[in-house]
């Protein structure tokens, strides 16, 4: 627990304050945000033209402050650790190309459709590779264990599907100051929980703890990435709320959301993030709606898609829609976790 707590207070630490130094570096060198076609019916948000953008530099250098400072103050790495935090590297790289277009070239859109998803799918090449290689992780569905559904050498495309579907989550949702950074921070704080709720019902305990867990390897070391993640977006938090002074851009986002996504399968619960991710789903849900309603019917379901901008344009003020949907992303991430438990205590594990 210690190397746990460790690594939410470096990754808080850094975060915190090296975010400042670099809203001043990025002012200098130009980096500022560009006018976004999602942002055209919504006139207070042309006010953040300019703000500095790419703060997810920062929460990637946190994160792996956070991960290592904790490990050489005590504690062992672990495979399973080192690629989810490679895996949000990679990610984070991915979106800084395409924040560096924008910025280079002056315009709103940076990589297109076919390259970012490209890199997406072989950051998910990549994390496929180590774990089949380097862990004892299981190829196979979850929801909060594993299933009897193998997916086999399909393992890869599963894995594409939930990395490229997080990171879209995450990066949809990062449309409002702090929306994303706050979002993202309760659902690093469940897989904390359940990453050493793991750990301490792992395989070790089996002899005398029905309901213990298999196949999730180095589980301590995921809480400990999980923790770093929760530090680092608490500390970007603090520049990045409304108004914000500063934008974690695509770097952040898919960062985020590859982070995210390999918790999720490393610790068998991948069909329970579509719950404890429920904002992303949501987002991402009502951009699918009104793309498939106007080019169908024709028809908008909503004012503006993604869902947060669609309450702006209703006449809620943009700090009610960040704070109510925060709300949201805490429910699901408590009801996921409420799920998680009760899965634990229906597999004969004693209530705490």
């Amino acid at each position: 627990m210690k190397t746990v707590l460790f690594a939410a207070m470096i990754s808080l630490l850094v975060s915190l304050g090296g975010t400042p130094f670099l809203i001043r570096a990025f002012r200098r060198l130009g980096f500022g945000q560009r006018l976004r076609e999602d942002w055209g019916d919504i006139g207070h948000h042309a006010e953040k033209v300019g703000t500095p953008t790419m703060g997810g530099v920062m929460i990637i250098i946190a994160v792996i402050a956070g991960y290592v400072g904790a490990h050489l103050a005590g504690g062992s790495f672990g495979w399973a650790g080192g690629i989810v935090l490679c895996t949000m590297v990679a990610m984070g790289v991915v979106g800084f190309l395409d924040d560096y277009i924008k910025i280079s070239r002056q315009r709103s859109l940076g990589l297109n459709k076919t390259a970012k998803m490209l890199g997406q799918l072989l950051v998910a090449v990549g994390f496929t590779v180590a774990v089949v290689t380097h862990t004892n992780a299981p190829t196979t569905l979850s929801f909060i264990r594993q299933s009897a559904l193998n997916f086999g050498p399909f393992f890869v495309v599963w894995v594409f599907v939930m990395m490229a579907g997080t990171t879209n989550g995450v990066n949809l949702t990062d449309g409002l100051d702090g929306l994303a950074a706050g979002s993202s921070t309760l659902v690093f704080a469940a897989y904390i929980f359940i990453a050493f709720w793991q750990f301490r019902h792992g395989p070790t305990t089996c002899a005398i703890v029905p309901g213990c867990y298999h196949g999730i390897p180095d589980a301590l070391d995921l809480a400990v990435v999980a923790a770093a993640g929760l530090g680092a977006c608490a500390g970007f938090l603090w520049w990045n709320a409304a108004p914000a002074r500063i934008f974690m851009g695509d770097t952040g986002s898919l960062a985020l959301g590859g982070g995210i996504a390999g918790l999720a399968i490393l610790t068998s619960t991948q069909l329970l993030l579509v719950v404890l991710g429920g904002l992303f789903v949501l987002e991402t849900t009502s951009v699918i709606m009104q793309v498939v309603a106007f080019r169908g019917f024709r028809r908008r379901i909503f004012k503006m898609a993604p869902l947060h901008h669609h309450f702006e344009l209703g006449g809620w003020p943009e700090f009610t829609v960040i704070v109510r949907f925060w709300i949201i992303a805490g429910l699901a991430a408590a009801l996921g976790l409420g799920l998680f438990y009760a899965e634990f205590l229906s597999k004969g594990g004693p209530p705490v």
